[in-house]
């Protein structure tokens, strides 16, 4: 009898687990929604962000061509002392090296000044390309709120994303939503 009852119960149990499972199981399900975007591929589609990608390009190119230009300029100081140092006195040799790493310092200071962690580059980079992104977020917010996706993840970052399917990806959608047709 003890072990009829106890088969019943074990029975009962696992009928009652099973249901919990399946009526619980739905709502998880639902719970949670899910979305890709491709933001190389947006970024590519906004006129704005490639014009502000040349103009760093440019500004960049410029910048860059004056730090050369001090690296020129010491590399031939530094040669033509060489060239010169049997024929200078001591004070001589030491103003020639004095100027030379005054140069190399300056061509130093310059490159820092431009493209530093806290240069010119980067102050540009963020005036220009901060405000774009800052509109992609706001769409793709607007568009998971609209939707309920509690998680939106970019599928052109080195996030680990092996597979995502294109049902998911609502890049054309934040374009559209930007004034971006596609």
């Amino acid at each position: 009898m003890k072990k009829q009852f106890g088969k019943i119960i074990g029975k009962v149990s696992k009928i009652a687990l099973f249901l919990c499972v399946f009526s619980i199981a739905p709502l998880t399900a639902n719970a949670q929604k899910f979305a890709l975007v491709d933001m190389e591929y947006i970024l590519k589609n906004i006129p704005a962000y490639e014009r502000a990608n040349e103009q760093l390009m440019q500004v960049s190119k410029k910048w860059q061509a004056e730090v050369d230009a001090l690296n020129t300029e010491a590399q031939t100081m530094y040669k033509n002392y060489q060239n010169e140092v049997v024929f200078l006195s001591q004070e001589q040799k030491q103003a020639r090296q004095e100027a030379i790493m005054n140069k190399e310092k300056e061509a130093s200071e310059l490159k820092k000044k431009y493209f530093g962690p806290e240069g010119e580059l980067y102050k540009k980079r963020t005036s220009l390309i901060t405000p774009i992104q800052e509109e992609i977020y706001s769409a793709v917010k607007d568009i998971s709120d609209l939707h309920g996706y509690q998680l939106v993840l970019d599928r052109a970052s080195d996030s680990g994303i092996i597979f995502g399917s294109p049902k998911i990806d609502i890049s054309n959608e934040v374009l559209s939503k930007l004034g971006y047709s596609n």
